[in-house]
């Protein structure tokens, strides 16, 4: 499994990288040799020097070689710096793209509404997109520290064979135990991912604008700080143990290998002593002691930060290689304009195994060219019938149809170029007021005619037009545009109305859609706005398929067929007159209503 994540990441860098990662793969290997040629003239300059060779001409090609490499030496490292930096920075972005790519990928809202799954996109995106620059980098620290083993090993074979068998034998206990280390801290991370994510939640809560005016308000910001306290102090906890671990063990090494390096230099010095080797022998076996050791801990460490790279480079993977999270076929249809309607037959549909059904044997017909409302209690299952419409979750049981054919036979991408909606949680997008409508069709982005077209419609843009930059003004105090960088005090914060229809506006760029949903588009605006928007709406939709959700009774009565959901299930359906003369659920929320209206306004008179 190692060995296939490790040729993934490095395929990766040689996609994101090539004569990066080859530049760097050649000063590595230079860095590698050029220690081995110093020590070796510097062996050669002594043993000239004690052998009582004084004359200069004898010693100079030496001396120059000596100082060229030391050059080389001395260069090498900054240069392999930048391109390491370069590198990795190259291999992060492509990491990085490739990530949001899939997670793009993914067609509906199952994978997003997954606890365990988003731990893992938490651990891919803070650890996951670095680990192929790293797995690259501890690579060619292997490459580099295995030819600096390699070269004085063998140095140290000429020497004396048990010196060199010693000397690359003390390392083993380091690999094992460090190949350990790493293993504990790749696991302590995926575990401290739940506490990670909601430690971000509750810093998040603490700076967010929208949450501010309650946290003050309500005074509960001491005790969101403290359930973030908790979770920093599980962090740390964990981390610490693995410290502490690392602490001991390393020392431990630390101290073997010093031990080996002592003997070592008191068998070098007595063999000097009894002539067995000579001055420039001795100062090539402190060399190469000192450069092996030294090599040997650095590729111990490399193979550690390779290992912990892999093993967070898992999450990665397993991010980018999930399956779709909704089925599409290999080769789905197009999805045709709509001519007869939109029909669910027979849907049942739960989020899970576990949970209770939301749907119930739901059969609707939304005709072409007709205004459907759906009106009930919280919990009904509206929103759920909205997600199924767009095709962000499949039925448990049942069917949806366009015109006839199963959703699950057509292209969602292509799907949804027909539809269009007004969630009553609409995103507000830090972004320019031109931006915010533009997210309903990117094609009017740059299209200022069908931008303004489209807050007109939803009666926004008088207030667009009059901000500070008009619709070039950020709609955001988080950060400022280039433009506004001496004046960050444009920046615009809506109110929540100006926010839903601008909403409403990002719906309606598309300008005649095959399918219209209206999630409460008015929750937000007062009587006499809400009053115009509808009117607005209404002039907008004749002849639309239009789907139109909402608490709102006097709102939802001219639509052409109203149903009722209670439970899950289609309590009642028709038109309003219908519906009244019925005398059922529809009449008795109607009536309710109503009198609501009208016991106030005498107490609004007063």
């Amino acid at each position: 499994m190692k060995f296939r994540s490790a040729a993934r990441a490095l395929e990766l860098a040689r996609r994101a990288a090539p004569g990066h990662v080859a530049g760097y793969l050649a000063l590595a290997a230079l860095g590698g040799i050029a220690p081995l040629a110093i020590a070796w003239l510097t062996k050669a300059v002594i043993d000239h020097l004690a052998a009582g060779v004084m004359r200069w001409a004898d010693v100079l090609g030496l001396t120059v070689a000596l100082g060229v490499a030391g050059v080389v030496t001395a260069l090498v490292p900054h240069a392999a710096r930048y391109l390491r930096a370069e590198t990795e920075r190259l291999v992060t972005m492509e990491s990085t793209a490739r990530l949001y790519a899939a997670v793009d990928r993914f067609a509906g809202l199952r994978r997003f509404e997954d606890p365990e799954f988003l731990d893992h996109v938490q651990i891919a995106r803070s650890a996951g997109v670095t680990s192929p620059g790293a797995v690259v980098d501890a690579g060619i620290g292997v490459v580099r520290a295995l030819l600096l083993v390699s070269g004085f090993a063998g140095t140290l074979l000429l020497l004396g064979p048990w010196i060199a068998v010693a000397v690359l034998l003390s390392a083993v206990p380091a690999v094992l135990a460090e190949l350990a280390l790493s293993r504990r801290r790749a696991e302590m991370v995926a575990r401290v991912g739940q506490a990670e994510r909601r430690g971000l939640f509750y810093a998040g809560l603490l700076t967010d604008p929208d949450a501010a005016k309650e946290v003050r308000l309500f005074g509960v910001g001491p005790y969101l700080w403290r359930r973030m306290a908790e979770e920093i102090s599980t962090i740390n906890r964990a981390h610490r143990r693995i410290d502490r671990r690392e602490v001991a063990v390393q020392g431990a090494l630390a101290a073997f290998g010093a031990v080996v390096a002592g003997a070592l230099l008191l068998w070098t010095v007595r063999s000097a002593v009894s002539g067995a080797l000579t001055v420039g022998d001795v100062a090539l076996v402190v060399a190469a002691v000192g450069a092996v050791q030294a090599a040997l801990a650095g590729l111990v460490n490399e193979i550690v930060v390779a290992h912990q790279a892999l093993l967070l480079f898992g999450h990665y993977l397993l991010v980018v290689d999930a399956a779709p999270d909704l089925p599409v076929r290999a080769e789905p249809r197009p999805a045709p304009p709509l001519r007869q309607g939109i029909e669910l037959r027979d849907v049942w549909f739960r989020y899970a195994d576990d949970q209770p059904w939301v749907l119930r044997g739901v059969n609707l017909v939304l005709a072409a060219g007709a205004s459907t409302a759906v009106v009930g209690l919280n919990g009904a299952g509206k929103s759920t019938l909205v997600k199924l419409l767009c095709r962000l979750y499949d039925p448990v049981r049942g069917a949806v149809l366009w015109d006839g054919v199963d959703l699950r036979d057509l292209d969602p991408a292509d799907l949804r170029t027909r539809i269009r909606a007004v969630f009553q949680d609409a995103t507000a997008f830090d972004l320019t007021a031109r931006e915010n409508v533009a997210m309903g069709d990117l094609t009017a982005l740059h299209d200022q005619s069908r931008i303004e077209g489209a807050a007109r419609r939803a009666g926004v843009h008088d207030v667009l037009a009059a901000l500070p930059q008009g619709y070039e003004t950020l709609l955001t105090r988080l950060f400022f545009s280039e433009a506004d960088r001496e004046d960050p005090s444009t920046g615009v914060v809506l109110s929540g109305g100006q926010w839903q229809r601008l909403a409403i506006a990002r719906g309606l760029v598309l300008d005649r859609p095959d399918l219209l949903i209206l999630d409460e588009p008015s929750s937000a605006l007062d009587a006499e706005a809400e009053s115009e928007v509808h009117a607005r709406l209404r002039a907008h939709r004749q002849g639309l398929t239009s789907l139109l959700i909402s608490h709102r009774m006097g709102v939802v009565r001219e639509a052409d067929h109203i149903v009722v959901l209670s439970d899950g299930r289609i309590a009642e359906e028709g038109t309003h007159d219908d519906l009244i003369a019925l005398d059922g659920a529809y009449a008795r929320l109607f009536s309710v209503q109503a009198a609501g209206y009208r016991s106030s306004a005498p107490e609004a008179m007063a």
